[in-house]
């Protein structure tokens, strides 16, 4: 059920960002806009990897280097039958971790310095598992498509901000397949919110998906709950300077919300996650 709602909101934000491209400049906007979302999704396939590690400075690492985490990966990757990924350490205290990656073929796993501290090795088999089932159910790339189109929708959103702010539309007459003053409002205000909330319930419906599967690889939902806990503590005291349009690439979310803000988080509520993965561990329905 959660990957047939991944695949409606997939779509559900391509058709918003073509209708956008529409409402800006008709058919031909639609068009160009229809364009716009190939070419950058088809550079997200390609590229998202190397550029969301080099936005955190990871650095890649082998056996020598890393040995605990690497046989922890390569057991794992055994255990399930996927090809090993390439590993890589970020120089940050927050504890916290992803994968990124367009299949499991050219697939990256990357921790930060504090989450190897902070986890024994149970619980870092259960980060590891988490990750590695995304990849596995291809949500490095379905995240990043979706980071992709929602960032373009608010650019166009910003183009209808300009345009409102030099006066277009305030004649009172739309061209064709423009919009007038009260078009472009509604569009500056409502897309960049209709796409984040869009974006929101992909990434939240994901994570539940690699929590089961993590659970599951690593032989123990409590392994990876007994981790969550720890981590949300140390991402409370240590946040991290992360990019928001990747915040939900993290096991946890790397940005600190608190209140009201919690309500646009792109992860589900810490609690529930461990409450499902309790669950898991009295049902037993892990084996």
């Amino acid at each position: 059920m959660n990957r047939f709602k991944t695949t409606l909101f997939l779509v559900g934000l391509t058709l918003l960002f073509i209708f956008i491209g529409n409402l800006l400049g008709g058919n031909q906007g639609m068009v160009l806009a229809f364009i716009i979302a190939s070419i950058m999704n088809l550079g997200a396939y390609w590229f998202s990897d190397k550029i969301v590690l080099s936005m955190y400075g990871a650095h890649k690492v082998t056996l020598e280097q890393a040995p605990e985490l690497y046989r922890i990966v390569q057991e794992l990757c055994m255990k399930i039958g996927m090809p090993m990924p390439k590993l890589y350490i970020i120089d940050e205290e927050t504890p916290n971790a992803f994968a990124t990656g367009r299949n499991p073929e050219h697939a990256a796993v990357a921790v930060t310095r504090g989450i190897m501290r902070l986890l024994n090795r149970e619980e870092l088999s259960g980060v590891i598992g988490h990750e590695l089932a995304h990849v596995w159910h291809r949500d490095t790339l379905i995240s990043t498509i979706a980071a992709t189109i929602a960032g373009a929708i608010s650019m166009l959103a910003n183009m209808a901000q300009w345009t409102l702010i030099f006066g277009g539309g305030q004649d009172g007459e739309e061209e064709e397949g423009g919009m007038g003053f009260l078009g472009n409002l509604i569009l500056i205000i409502v897309a960049p919110i209709a796409a984040m909330i869009i974006q929101m319930a992909i990434s939240r419906s994901r994570e539940y998906l690699a929590d089961e599967g993590g659970a599951k690889f690593c032989g123990n939902p409590l392994y990876l709950a007994n981790a969550l806990r720890k981590i949300e503590r140390g991402v409370a005291q240590i946040p991290m300077a992360a990019n928001p349009g990747t915040a939900h690439l993290f096991i946890v979310n790397p940005l600190r919300g608190e209140g009201f803000l919690k309500l646009f988080s792109t992860h589900p509520p810490i609690e529930d996650r461990i409450a499902r993965l309790e669950a898991m561990a009295r049902n037993r329905s892990f084996i």
